[in-house]
Parts: C-alpha cells; sequence; structure tokens
C-alpha cells in the first residue's frame, strides 16, 4: 500500500473530517482483518447527491448572497459533499410550498404548459450548482401527482389513481416537462414512473398496482419518449418505493412484455428498514439493470428525539449497506430544509444533512453531512464496487477502485467499543483503530 490516507469523523473527540497518514504494515496477519480484493469488481457507482425540492429551493433563496454561494459549495464543491446528481419534482410534492401543477386545470391539449414556477427558485438553485460544478448535475425526475383532473379521486393528495383516459395525456406531460427544462439548457437524464406508488399519502400521491406501472411504462411513457426522440437520453426507472418489496415489484414489472426494451432499472427507498438482500435478488436475476437509491431521510413523525449520532449512524448504515447491495446511485432528500424541517404544506417534517436557523440567514451542517461525505467525498464517478470481507459486525465495511486505480475503503463502527482493524490487500497492511461511533474513509493505490 502506498499514499495511505486516513479521514476521521469522531463526533465524541470533535473530529470531523479528520485527515491523517498510515504506514504500509506489510503482510496481513489473520485477527481482525478487513480484507479487499480490488481483483473483484461489481457494480460502477454513478455518484451521489440530494434534492432540489422546492421547500430547498426556497429555502437556500431566503439565504443572503453569500450565505447561498457557501451553501452551494458545502453540497457541490471540492470542499464539501462534492455532490454530482440531483432529484427534481415534477408538479409538487410534499416539500413545495403548495399543491401545483404546470397546466390549467382541465387542459387536455397541454397547451397552458408552462414551467415558470420552477423558474422562480428551483432552476437557480440547479444552475448555482453547475456552476460550482463546471458541468450540470446528472438528475433524475419524479412526478408525486397527476393534475387532480386526470385523477379516479379529483384531488393531487389522498392518494387516488390516474384515470385510464388520461394515460397518453399523462406521458405527454413528462416529454412535454423535460422538453421545457432542456429549452433551458437543462437535460434530465432518468425519469421514474411515480414516486411511492404504493402510498396513499394526505399529501400529493397517486396509486399504481405492478400491472398499472409496467402499462404505464411500456406502452405509454416509453412509446412517448421514442416518439419525441428521448428515448435514449431519458432512461425510465420503476418502484421509487421502499425496498421491502422491490424485488417482488421488479419482477412483476419486468415480466412485461416489452419491458426490458424500456426499463432501464429500479429506484427505492429506506423508510421500512434494511431490506438489502432484496436489491441483491435484484442484481442476481436482472444483471444488466441498475438500482437507484432516490430519496432517504430522517422522518420526525418517527425519530424526533433520537439525536444527530443516531442520524448519521443511520444514513451511513444505510449508505454503506446499499451500496453493496448493488445501488448505483444514492440520491438523499431535500439539500436543506428550513428550521421547522421544511417547508412542507401538509407539516410532513423531517430532518436533514444542512439545516437553516430560524431566522433564515445562516444554516448548519449537521452530523449527518459529514457521514454522508466519507462516501461521496471519496468514491468517484465510475468507481467500480469491489469486495471487502470483514471480521466482525460490529465494523461495517466497503470498498471501491477509483477510475484512477486509487482504493477506498469506508469503515463504520456503531458500537460502544474501539475495535482495532488491519487493513489488507495481498501483501501490504494498514493497522488501524476505529472508535467508538465514529467512522473511518482510507484512500490508497497499489
Amino acid at each position: 500500500m502506498k499514499n495511505i490516507k486516513v479521514t476521521q469523523t469522531n463526533p465524541a473527540k470533535g473530529q470531523f473530517w479528520s485527515e491523517s497518514s498510515a504506514s504500509d504494515a506489510g503482510p496481513a496477519g489473520e485477527m481482525k482483518l478487513v480484507a479487499v480484493y480490488p481483483e473483484e469488481q461489481e457494480t460502477t457507482i454513478r455518484g451521489f447527491g440530494g434534492a432540489f425540492t422546492e421547500a430547498a429551493a426556497h429555502t437556500y433563496c431566503t439565504l443572503g448572497e453569500d450565505k447561498r454561494k457557501e451553501l452551494i459549495t458545502d453540497l457541490f464543491g471540492d470542499e464539501g459533499l462534492r455532490y454530482n446528481i440531483g432529484r427534481i419534482h415534477m408538479n409538487s410534492c410534499d416539500f413545495a410550498l403548495g399543491n401545483y401543477t404546470y397546466i390549467e386545470e382541465g387542459d387536455e391539449s397541454l397547451s397552458t404548459f408552462d414551467i415558470a414556477h420552477d423558474e422562480k427558485e428551483i432552476i437557480p438553485m440547479i444552475e448555482a450548482a453547475r456552476k460550482e460544478l463546471g458541468r450540470q448535475p446528472v438528475l433524475i425526475m419524479a412526478p408525486w401527482s397527476p393534475p387532480s383532473f386526470m385523477k379516479t379521486n379529483g384531488e393531487m393528495n389522498h392518494g387516488g389513481e390516474l384515470k385510464s383516459e388520461y394515460r397518453k395525456l399523462w406521458a405527454d406531460y413528462y416529454v412535454k416537462f423535460i422538453h421545457e427544462y432542456k429549452k433551458r439548457g437543462i437535460d434530465i437524464s432518468f425519469t421514474s414512473i411515480q414516486n411511492e406508488p404504493n402510498a396513499t399519502q394526505t399529501w400529493d400521491s397517486c396509486r399504481y398496482n405492478a400491472d398499472q406501472e409496467a402499462e404505464f411504462a411500456v406502452e405509454y411513457l416509453g412509446p412517448a419518449l421514442e416518439k419525441a426522440g428521448m428515448l435514449g437520453d431519458v432512461r425510465i426507472l420503476v418502484w421509487d418505493h421502499n425496498k421491502e418489496i422491490a424485488y417482488d415489484r421488479f419482477r412483476q414489472i419486468m415480466g412485461r412484455e416489452g419491458a426490458d426494451k424500456y426499463i432501464f432499472g429500479c429506484a427505492v427507498h429506506w423508510y421500512t428498514g434494511d431490506h438489502f438482500e432484496n436489491l441483491g435478488l435484484i442484481k442476481k436475476h436482472f444483471p444488466s439493470k441498475e438500482i437507484f437509491f432516490t430519496e432517504g431521510c430522517v422522518e420526525y413523525s418517527r425519530f424526533s428525539g433520537e439525536g444527530d449520532l443516531h442520524n448519521a449512524e443511520m444514513y451511513a448504515h444505510q449508505m454503506l449497506g446499499n451500496l453493496k447491495g448493488g445501488i448505483t446511485a444514492i440520491f438523499d432528500w431535500n439539500l436543506i430544509v428550513d428550521y421547522q424541517g421544511g417547508p412542507n404544506h401538509v407539516g410532513n417534517y423531517c430532518d436533514a444533512p444542512i439545516k437553516a436557523n430560524e431566522a433564515g440567514d445562516d444554516y448548519e451542517k449537521k452530523l449527518s453531512y459529514y457521514y454522508i461525505g466519507h462516501f461521496s467525498r471519496y468514491v468517484k464517478e465510475g468507481a467500480k464496487l469491489i469486495v471487502s470481507s470483514g471480521y466482525s459486525d460490529k465494523v461495517e465495511s466497503v470498498a471501491f477502485l477509483n477510475p484512477d486505480g486509487e482504493r477506498v475503503v469506508v469503515l463504520l463502527n456503531r458500537a460502544d467499543e474501539d475495535m482495532p482493524v488491519v487493513l489488507g490487500e495481498g501483501e501490504s497492511s494498514a493497522k488501524l483503530l476505529v472508535s467508538a461511533h465514529s467512522i473511518l474513509t482510507v484512500t490508497y493505490s497499489a
């Protein structure tokens, strides 16, 4: 091992991305070993990012000019999280200031289609990220609900379904939205059919069963994108919901004739637990398809009093397990929220790695921000997931091979005791200590 660098976040000692170095200790023994196998390469990582929700964009816009620049650097800059991807919503979501669409209610020709709403705050935030990155973040889009008149319940909230007679019009709506963004110089590279299609929510929501989702993808949205000449540039993901039934749902959808042509992969969330095995089943049975993690956050309705350490460790544990399970892109939820955990038009507040203060003139980086950075700052776009083998479930590990040959190993300790680790590759090793409730990222070259 050469150029061994260790980055540690240890909140008990007030260390955040604290850097040090280590020396090659020669051949590793049998004890306390985390072994890395760069020749055993699996998925290719596209990157890390978060959601440009209206809530995030509105909170961003309330900051002063200097703080806005600082925030974008903290998210997309080299000194920050180095995000390179992002998620947007078509029509409103719960993390919006209210229900909205881009057409007048009842417009069956889409002649009133106008994304002026997004030009006020969402698009400026995307443009700021583009300026910081030097290129546009790769974007995935998802709808939370069609316009009210297209739905069986006659409203955007409280579930309901897409009326069968509006399937073609709704598919054309996607094409129109993607086209309007492109006219403004913003490319959308991926779309899902529906955010959380198995949930009836008090906010913007719409239900699809597996057959309905497969039919819409194969018979309507796929052909609409194809007719518009967008199919090669905009790829379709399905499910976009929790992991516990992701394999069953994806298997049902992919069983429809024509699904392989139009469906790029499966999108998942984390709200019902780990279920990493479901990801493995998708990769095993559909090796040509990708799995994106498109949303996760700490909901105040479930975790209001757990504290920053719990939240940060949940982020890291989920990211680590999802990446080992076959996830190729990770999208956090809101890039920033206000002091309440919103704004949210139905009071469904949540935490985020960056949160504005009550005055709205500054923000704080939560512990989860630093834990995310142990992945997003070091695992580069195009990196390969490689096999790592650990000696204890108290030290979770995941390893990557960057395109330049650099190795990246993330070690997470959620236990109450310090855990020694001998990180080994071939005839080389490094002796490390992963302190209680800390996270390490080790980078080195062969």
